[in-house]
């Protein structure tokens, strides 16, 4: 066997997305080149394009990776708890924990790594983020049916808990990856359900 056996096709593609997601962690970095990713890899720009037709793929690679593992997850959670208000606060530490234990990931996911890159790649991180508030109103639904929580405004509610997360991830970007978004979230998650239990209350009160 060879020792400077090249790595295979597959390999090559998973090191090559692993180096971008790793530099995408280094705030300093504004804008990430082929040029500067090909050294890192200690190969030439054209090898990497031997693997994708452009940046853009590239960037398209990581996302499809955060696409594959953050409803993974959540799909789990759905499948596994009951409880709608169960899966809410599984659903929130999850989409809080992936970007703190993938920074390159977490400036995926707020756009701020995508700034000078194709515009189709913001569409694409739309998108998933428009997936996941659907997620999360799925969730409420659930929790409303099981008389666990009583909101007069489902889509409202969604929305505001993803304002929460993408907040969240932002902090965490902008602080050069210091602030963590999972941090003191049993105190936080404390505070959303007295929010959810206590629009029963507020409910009630209205004329």
């Amino acid at each position: 066997m060879s020792l400077n056996k090249r790595p295979a096709t597959g390999e090559r593609r998973q090191q090559i997305l692993q180096m971008l997601a790793e530099m995408l962690q280094m705030p300093a970095i504004e804008k990430i080149t082929t040029a500067a990713l090909a050294a890192r890899l200690d190969v030439s720009e054209a090898a990497l394009y031997r693997h994708f037709a452009s940046k853009a793929q590239m960037f398209e690679g990581l996302i499809e990776f955060i696409e594959q593992t953050l409803f993974t997850l959540l799909n789990r959670i759905a499948d596994s708890q009951e409880s709608g208000v169960a899966q809410l606060e599984a659903m929130l530490l999850v989409l809080l924990g992936f970007a703190e234990k993938n920074p390159g990931m977490a400036r995926v996911l707020t756009g701020e790594a995508l700034v000078h890159e194709n515009e189709r790649l913001q569409v694409r991180i739309n998108q998933l983020v428009d997936r996941i508030e659907a997620t999360l109103r799925q969730a409420l639904r659930i929790a409303m049916a099981q008389q666990e929580i009583n909101i007069p405004q489902v889509n409202v509610t969604a929305n505001l808990l993803l304002c929460f997360v993408v907040g969240r991830w932002q902090l965490y970007v902008k602080s050069g990856f210091r602030r963590q978004p999972a941090a003191d979230y049993a105190g936080i998650w404390g505070l959303l359900r007295v929010m959810l239990g206590s629009c029963r209350a507020a409910n009630s009160a209205l004329p």
